[in-house]
């Protein structure tokens, strides 16, 4: 495992599945800059904290699994299935109790062995849908269907 894919699994593993600040002050660069996968813009370790202490409340049992990292120099990407108990406010939806998740697509840069940015693009639509505050695309109506179902043959 090279030096990038371990700090791709501390970030999660420890941050985000345990809540391990001292390890976000180890691993993320002082100017760490942040885009999470429901869409806010953090910058700095001390506000992406905030970020994680926000989503881990709403979200106990919170887990980050992460599927596939392709690493390239000093970038690498991470397919990534967020989810948790929905068991506090949560796009301003009260408690559910109910298991959510969601898709996301991590790119992360690195810099001097610490995660100097990272950019994450979530399923909002489908995070929204569980939560009552959307309807999802059905795949067969999505202008990606005919994508998609190809893609689920290979």
């Amino acid at each position: 495992m090279d030096s990038n894919q371990k700090l791709i699994e501390d970030f999660y593993v420890k941050i985000w599945n345990s809540g391990d600040e001292t390890t976000a002050h180890r691993i993320l660069a002082p100017n760490f800059h942040f885009r999470g996968s429901t869409g806010p813009t953090k910058s700095g370790v001390e506000e992406f904290l905030d970020y994680v202490r926000l989503i881990r409340d709403a979200l106990t049992e919170y887990d980050c699994v992460i599927e596939t990292i392709v690493a390239e120099h000093q970038q690498s990407f991470a397919k990534m299935l967020f989810r948790g108990r929905h068991t506090g406010e949560f796009f301003g939806v009260a408690p559910s109790g109910r298991v959510i998740e969601w898709a996301g697509a991590a790119l992360f840069h690195f810099e001097r062995g610490q995660i100097d940015a990272l950019w994450v693009l979530g399923d909002v639509d489908h995070l929204k849908s569980q939560l009552g505050l959307s309807k999802q695309i059905a795949p067969s109506l999505s202008p990606l269907g005919a994508f998609e179902n190809r893609v689920a043959r290979c």
